[in-house]
């Protein structure tokens, strides 16, 4: 006779309930992102009705903004519609994008560009520009468009580098309502410099920053500083060779 015992099955809950979704579940991925931004930036430069729709939403709270349901609910997965960090971050940035000036699209410096190269649009194409649209193949955080907008002060047109800082840390040190609160100061604060902004970064930001603030204020600090060290250091490397070929220059004349 046998004594060998059986091996128990797992144990299943003791409300037989399948687990929720993890809160990492909800965050879009990057490509989602680009999609959502895309979108809604060619959809605020085409149709100035989805553009006032949009834009009167900015600083408000979700439950004030029924007009923006129609161009941003259909993005929300059901997990997403349950988390309202996400949402809001959704909702938020895309405010954000259709208050831009109308020539700061990225759908309107495309179709001007694809114009210029082949004589006007070609019919039939996608409406949805794809991630060629955003102009960069790399994310770039927050603390990099204000970098951006520091090292344009050389065209008379930036931000000065103190200012800028402050108001990188002011928004590194805020709550979640704080961060969505000073946002749309410091977006204004950028694109009236015409400084891009890397809009599926900042919602990805957004959607984590109740948990994840800490890294993603790190993050910002870092890409700003680096951003403009590297940009001294480039600026005196072309010095020493300025100065190295004026030398060379005097000593073959002498």
């Amino acid at each position: 006779m046998s004594n060998t015992a059986a091996i128990p099955g797992p144990a299943k809950p003791a409300d037989d309930k399948v687990p929720g979704p993890k809160t990492t579940d909800v965050i879009p991925t990057l490509g989602r992102a680009r999609a959502f931004t895309a979108r809604i930036d060619m959809r605020s430069h085409e149709d100035p009705g989805v553009r006032a729709a949009l834009r009167r939403g900015v600083g408000k709270d979700l439950d004030a903004v029924p007009f923006m349901h129609r161009f941003v609910a259909s993005w929300l997965t059901d997990e997403q519609t349950r988390n309202r960090d996400v949402q809001r971050a959704y909702y938020t940035v895309a405010s954000l994008i259709a208050a831009q000036r109308r020539d700061q699209y990225a759908a309107a410096k495309n179709g001007a560009k694809q114009d210029d190269q082949a004589g006007g649009p070609e019919e039939g194409a996608s409406d949805i520009p794809g991630p060629a649209a955003s102009k960069r193949n790399r994310p770039r955080s927050l603390g990099h468009a204000f970098a951006d907008g520091v090292l344009k002060g050389g065209q008379g047109s930036g931000l000065r580098e103190t200012s800028a800082e402050t108001r990188l840390n002011l928004l590194t040190r805020q709550s979640v309502d704080g961060l969505h609160r000073h946002l749309p100061g410091a977006v204004r604060q950028l694109r009236d410099r015409d400084v891009e902004i890397d809009w599926a970064r900042l919602l990805v930001d957004l959607c984590q920053w109740r948990r994840r603030s800490a890294t993603i204020r790190r993050i910002w600090l870092q890409d700003y500083h680096r951003t403009l060290q590297k940009d001294g250091e480039r600026r005196a490397l072309a010095q020493d060779d300025t100065q190295a070929n004026a030398d060379d220059t005097d000593s073959t004349d002498a």
